[in-house]
């Protein structure tokens, strides 16, 4: 079952005009729905949360701008359209770059729908059994996961809960980080509690298991691995989440909504279908798959010389070209794409789901607990469990003598998140957030070109303080001077 989700405005007008002949003829403006007449029945909330996913659901196809092109994963083209986009990809970033300044303005967004539900949520009289707690816990789960983008992007950054004056909002600085993250903790921590199971929700919409599974992951980024451990225990053992046996399924839309599923972006093709997998496909399109693409970004030979001899994952992942050359002279051409989203679609409106959060990472997230909390022989078996599906056996298996001291079992860990999870979004934070980022970026395989059995290498120059990037100029021009401070490293 697909979920489409509008913006909470778009839903509000259409449902006021929809009511009777008379709303047809005398139609209200957009500009008198205010939260004084909005808000006023539990039908009325649901729409409210649902625009929180719709704003989620319109950022999500660009994420890989900021998660992964910064990253060894993938590279911008030399065409992409992107202004910014560039930028990100060599480690140049600056004030003024647009990527940034939309990806907080949307998230802004996203939260101040959070807020505006959990501001009203008592106005509404007629709910029906839990759908109050339900309400509550959905918009606590996005507005954490929101601000969680946000802390690992930018550092600290306004806490913004309740409603405020343009004036307070220009005299407000950025908290700490710990400040972000105790609130995204409580958030999470409420989310679990009120929140429903899966099967009790619509396709699409976060459950339980979900934020319990992000509670977990927000722990193992505050390096607290004995929380971490017993949060994400449950994630793995309490929710009958379980990993599907072919890889290649979940990017199928036939067989999206599986046990694999999370949390996840829903689209439906034509109706409000995704950009993505048009995004990643070659300009002159992909046979049976779309008949052109934009050539946005190209994967990597960094990431795609890791993938080994009977990993499934490579074929679904990377789709590997060579172009025959046009003359007798000319050398041939490697031609990669990425291919994880390449489902048979109309140009930029693919329905295939982009997920957030697949059972894959929270058994990597497990693995990654368990070893920091003294258990290493469940640390070996969450990671195996990934592997084993990825080889289709055990012949991959990793063992105690391949993770002997703590560096062996990061560098496995990390490149099973590289490989497994390649361009969902989190490739560029985990580089950060382990430190390996300075060494790792500090050259790029990009193009590998047959004739000369080799990859064109880029150098880059990542710095210490890229753990986080630039406050976008636009945002802190609008506060008062002084009060919106910019991140160490960055000049206007």
């Amino acid at each position: 079952m697909k979920r489409i989700f509008f913006s909470l405005q778009a839903l509000a007008i259409l449902i006021g005009a929809a009511g009777c002949h008379d709303a047809l003829l005398n139609m209200k403006p957009e500009s008198i729905l205010t939260t004084t007449n909005y808000f006023r029945s539990s039908s009325e909330m649901n729409k409210a949360v649902i625009g929180i996913y719709s704003n989620l659901q319109a950022r999500r196809m660009t994420d890989y701008i900021i998660m992964d092109a910064p990253s060894d994963n993938l590279y911008m083209s030399t065409n992409t359209p992107i202004a910014g986009a560039v930028d990100l990809d060599g480690l140049t970033m600056n004030t003024e770059n647009n990527v940034l300044g939309n990806f907080w303005e949307s998230n802004y967004a996203g939260i101040y729908r959070a807020n505006q539900v959990l501001l009203n949520i008592d106005k509404p009289t007629d709910y029906a059994g839990s759908a109050k707690n339900q309400y509550i816990g959905e918009a606590k789960f996005l507005r954490a996961l929101l601000y969680f983008d946000m802390v690992r992007t930018f550092g600290g950054v306004p806490l913004v809960t309740s409603q405020i004056s343009i004036e307070e909002a220009r005299a407000q600085r950025r908290a700490s980080v710990d400040e972000v993250y105790n609130l995204i903790i409580a958030d999470l921590k409420d989310a679990v509690d009120k929140l429903p199971l899966a099967a009790n929700m619509e396709k699409g919409r976060t459950s339980k298991g979900a934020a319990t599974a992000l509670l977990g992951k927000v722990y193992i980024y505050r390096k607290d691995y004995n929380n971490a451990k017993e949060v994400l225990n449950k994630a793995v053992n309490d929710f009958g989440y379980n990993l599907v046996p072919n890889f290649a399924t979940l990017w199928d839309p036939a067989t999206e909504d599986n046990s694999e599923v999370v949390f996840t972006m829903k689209y439906v093709e034509s109706v409000n279908g995704q950009t993505l997998s048009t995004a990643f496909i070659p300009n002159g399109g992909v046979y049976g798959i779309v008949e052109r693409g934009v050539e946005t970004a190209l994967p990597s030979w960094s990431l795609n010389k890791r993938f080994v001899a009977g990993d499934t994952r490579k074929a679904k992942t990377i789709t590997d070209w060579l172009v025959t050359p046009t003359a007798p002279n000319d050398p041939p051409t490697f031609y990669p794409y990425v291919s994880k989203y390449a489902n048979k679609h109309l140009y930029n409106t693919s329905g295939l789901d982009l997920p957030m959060i697949r059972f894959a990472e929270v058994l990597l997230l497990q693995a990654e607990a368990l070893y920091n909390s003294g258990d290493k022989a469940g640390a070996l078996t969450a990671l195996n469990r990934v592997r084993e599906r990825a080889f289709a056996g055990t012949s991959h298996n990793y063992t105690a003598g391949d993770i002997a001291n703590a560096n062996d079992f990061l560098d496995k860990l990390l490149l099973e998140r590289q490989l497994e999870l390649a361009f969902e979004g989190d490739r560029w934070y985990d580089l950060v957030r382990t430190g390996k980022y300075l060494t790792v970026m500090a050259q790029e395989e990009r193009l590998y070109v047959p004739a000369n059995n080799a990859a064109e290498t880029v150098t880059l120059s990542p710095q210490s303080y890229m753990t986080v990037f630039p406050i976008p100029q636009r945002q802190v021009d609008q506060y008062n001077p002084g009060v919106m401070d910019q991140n160490e490293g960055y000049k206007k």
